[in-house]
């Protein structure tokens, strides 16, 4: 049966690898210019080759994102390191400038993805953009899953949709307001949120005390609507979030990659969905809800929470870098101790957990503790589990003090779930 491709971000080469071996059929990424995220770690023009060539072995495609509104200076090499990613087989470009498809397609053979920047929300304008060059879509979040199926259907090109992740609330992401309040422009790949920052409100005739959030919007996800996506013939599935963890990018590629192809063998059920969402509680998020994957999104969108975000049922602790008959080495990014609890997440499969009863540093002497950002051995021989699945890239993140449910209840099922 046809299946939606998987599209994973992936900050690094560290990301890129976990998606994949998560179940990712391709990532999105950004090198060191055009693109819109500034701050995240962003590949060097090595490491996107190296990363290519990864992917490729691994039957996943890589995407990379040109989604910047370029000035004119902006211009200049852009035609070059167009070639460049031609040279090394990147798969297509993510784009939202007219300027910059001009020049790609003057330069090179890649495939052109319209960025989700470009608004594009009607049949009409899709038809005009497959005119242009354009061979995919990556339609406003404004639209609903029947909406962008019809977009499909009607101008006749390949369609991607968000389905899970951080929402903005300025239209197609059009937003300037750190242009005001820290001189970096949004659209340029400087965006600081601050639209998730709380704010005192006053009108002409009272000031109001309470700090309020009003800008700030719920995370996504679409576990609810996969039957739908498969019904339109969405071509791919895109989670958000190239500035989170290897842990955020394991869970949730894992999650849809199960959901994707129960839904594809006719085995989705209630039971399975119930899993996805406790799992995808596990990982720091704002509440989630279903965008305008439906409907219109409503009041009900807003994060009102001044507490910030939901730091998840789960702490990420760290991941694999190896894995022998004997032990796990682990590069940790939050201090472990004997006595801890933890789980490993396997690519498919339950997480695997147990009480760390031995530890050891990378010398092989036997410590008590070792501090966040190192390096450190656990011996499988205390583990109640057969480990034998335990790979390199597996997160390993704590167990909770209390424990979490496999299920957790879950409102009456939307409209768009097909069991």
């Amino acid at each position: 049966m046809w299946k939606p491709e998987l599209l994973v971000p992936a900050k690094n080469l560290e990301r890129l690898k976990v998606a994949i071996a998560y179940g990712a059929d391709a990532v999105y990424l950004g090198g060191q210019k055009y693109g819109l995220r500034a701050r995240a770690d962003n590949f060097t023009d090595s490491e996107l080759a190296l990363g290519v060539a990864f992917a490729h072995q691994q039957e996943a495609k890589v995407y990379i994102t040109l989604n910047a509104f370029l000035h004119d200076a902006d211009f200049e090499g852009l035609a070059d390191y167009c070639q460049f990613l031609s040279a090394i087989g990147v798969d297509g470009v993510i784009v939202s400038d007219l300027g910059v498809i001009r020049t790609i397609k003057n330069s090179s053979n890649l495939n052109i993805h319209l960025s989700t920047q470009a608004s594009c929300l009607n049949s009409y304008a899709g038809r005009l953009w497959k005119q242009i060059g354009v061979k995919r879509l990556i339609v406003g979040r404004e639209l609903s899953i029947a909406e962008a199926g019809a977009i499909r259907e009607h101008s006749g090109i390949d369609v991607e949709m968000f389905t899970h992740g951080a929402m903005c609330m300025a239209y197609s992401g059009h937003c300037t307001i750190s242009n005001f309040t820290a001189g970096r422009d949004s659209n340029r790949g400087g965006c600081i949120q601050s639209c998730r920052l709380p704010y005192h409100l006053e009108s002409d005739d009272q000031k109001q005390d309470d700090l309020v959030t009003f800008m700030s919007s719920r995370d996504l996800w679409g576990i609810y609507q996969i039957g739908d996506f498969f019904k339109h013939q969405i071509c791919s599935l895109k989670i958000e979030g190239r500035m989170k963890s290897s842990f955020y990018v394991a869970l949730t590629c894992k999650v849809y990659r199960r959901l994707i192809d129960a839904y594809a063998e006719g085995n989705l059920t209630e039971e399975i969905l119930q899993i996805a969402a406790a799992e995808l509680q596990s990982v720091p998020h704002r509440d989630y809800f279903s965008g305008s994957l439906e409907m219109p999104a409503g009041r009900d969108s807003v994060f009102g929470q001044l507490s910030g975000i939901n730091t998840g049922t789960h702490q990420y602790l760290g991941l694999v870098l190896e894995s022998t008959p004997e032990e796990i080495v682990v590069q940790l990014v939050e201090p472990l101790a004997i006595g801890d609890d933890i789980e490993i997440i396997p690519f498919e499969g339950e997480a695997i957990g147990w009480k760390v009863e031995r530890l050891l540093s990378v010398t092989g002497d036997r410590i008590n503790s070792m501090r966040q950002d190192s390096v450190v051995r656990i011996p499988k021989i205390d583990a109640p589990v057969n480990l034998q699945n335990v790979t390199k890239l597996n997160v390993v993140r704590f167990a909770p003090a209390v424990k979490i449910p496999q299920t957790i209840p879950l409102p009456p099922l939307p409209r768009g779930v097909r069991m």
